[in-house]
């Protein structure tokens, strides 16, 4: 299995949701985070005074799928949340050596 955390733009979510509930995935974890990459932030104008943007804000989404189904998942997240500007985001492929479901005690692929 392998966890999947995607770094997008806030605006994306609705329409990356939607395309991953289309091939299947039913579940995820979101969280609001700031960072930056190459860019170093952005530059904002406002009330005629310019000011820099460090830590832009973007969100996480984490995403534990089955490892036949890793690069459809990842073509699908990176065809919905491309804008072809700077600052899209990553996709970081991670392996899980186990998953267990708190409830049932079900565990790998089951437990997901």
């Amino acid at each position: 299995m392998t966890k999947l955390e995607c770094i997008i733009r806030p605006f994306k979510l609705e329409e990356v949701k939607d395309v991953l509930n289309n091939i299947g995935v039913h579940g995820m974890a979101v969280s609001e985070v700031r960072g930056f990459g190459r860019s170093r932030g952005q530059t904002e104008l406002y009330r005629g005074s310019e000011y820099t943007i460090e830590f832009v804000p973007k969100l996480k989404l984490e995403i534990v799928v089955s490892e036949e189904d890793v690069e459809k998942v990842i073509q699908t997240v990176q065809g919905a949340a491309a804008t072809g500007k700077i600052g899209d985001g990553k996709i970081f492929a991670l392996p899980i050596e186990e998953t267990i479901r708190i409830r049932t005690g079900e565990k790998g692929p089951a437990a997901v």
